[in-house]
């Protein structure tokens, strides 16, 4: 019986002792006292026949035994708690959880949730909304929706909206400035949220497309693409944004994209899940709806000219 394993709590207490090199942080975080955790480790050191701590005055420190059972310990412990919050999604059929980057969730999502719950009363929704990439199974996440550059290998991906990067305004604005060289004069808002895509996308590349110089300084900057169109909703200046973001201020109208010219990058929207969670029914719900919510607006690229930005010279050096 050598490879009989010790009791699950006495793994688990040498597993948080290692990882905090602390009993005493260790038996805070496992709710025991102190005392029940040094019992736990050192019924596993007498199975073991030999020490993974050593116990100096004020501290501890893993013997070589314990530095081999440290690591592959915290795995499996990795592995168990993914597998148990997988299994147990399985049984919240009624549930669904989804994350989305804040300006998606405000521009594209937010406005429409009600039709969902509408169309969908059996399936309770958690939404949410982020930057940070957040990991299906320790965040306990069915669905993410990313907007990047991502291969997505092993994963089921959909891709959501076809989109360009072009000026939008308000209708008066329109008017004032009725072509791109107009713009020269214009208040221009700067959305900091194209700042990653490479090769980039931003107002001086928009104007070198369209045979124009050096754009003016924007008036104006902000770091989330939601912000930027919020701005521009007051009339403060003209935003070059994704038209995906625009789609519900586009038909009806508040905002207008007057200019031929919109930029297309590799960057898109995706609908991202594990492969087989797709099939899951409150998943699949999901899905179909947003895509048949996305899909009834004008994708605001109609009688454009699309132009990728690795297509567009680069500005001449002094």
């Amino acid at each position: 019986m050598a490879d009989r394993l010790p009791p699950l709590t006495a793994l688990r207490a040498f597993e948080a002792a290692a990882r905090h090199m602390s009993f005493a942080k260790a038996a805070e975080e496992l709710n025991v006292t102190p005392a029940a955790l040094s019992f736990q480790i050192k019924n596993l050191e007498e199975q073991l026949g030999q020490p993974v701590f050593r116990r100096l005055n004020r501290a501890v420190e893993l013997t070589e035994a314990g530095r081999v059972l440290a690591p592959e310990t915290t795995e499996g412990f990795e592995r168990l708690t993914r597998a148990w919050r997988a299994a147990r999604r399985l049984q919240q059929a009624r549930s669904l959880a989804v994350t989305a980057g804040p300006a998606f969730t405000a521009k594209c999502l937010a406005p429409r949730l009600y039709n969902f719950a509408q169309a969908h009363p059996e399936i309770e929704l958690r939404f949410v909304a982020g930057l940070h990439m957040m990991d299906f199974d320790r965040d306990e996440i069915d669905v993410a929706i990313r907007y990047g550059y991502g291969a997505d290998e092993g994963m089921y991906s959909l891709h959501l909206i076809d989109e360009g990067i072009t000026p939008v305004m308000r209708p008066e604005l329109a008017e004032r400035f009725p072509t791109p060289a107009s713009l020269a004069e214009a208040p221009l808002i700067q959305d900091g949220s194209h700042d990653f895509m490479d090769p980039p996308a931003g107002w001086d590349v928009w104007f070198r497309a369209n045979g124009l110089g050096a754009p003016p300084v924007p008036s104006t900057r902000f770091s989330q693409a939601d912000h930027a169109l919020d701005a521009t909703l007051t009339g403060s200046g003209i935003v070059l944004t994704r038209t995906s973001l625009a789609q519900s201020y586009l038909a009806t109208g508040q905002l207008v994209a007057p200019y031929e010219i919109a930029l297309t990058t590799r960057a898109r929207f995706r609908f991202l899940c594990k492969l087989g969670v797709e099939k899951r029914p409150q998943v699949a719900a999901f899905r179909d709806w947003l895509l048949s919510e996305i899909r009834a607006l004008p994708t605001g690229l109609e009688g454009k000219t699309l132009v990728s930005v690795s297509d567009v010279p680069t500005a001449d050096l002094p």
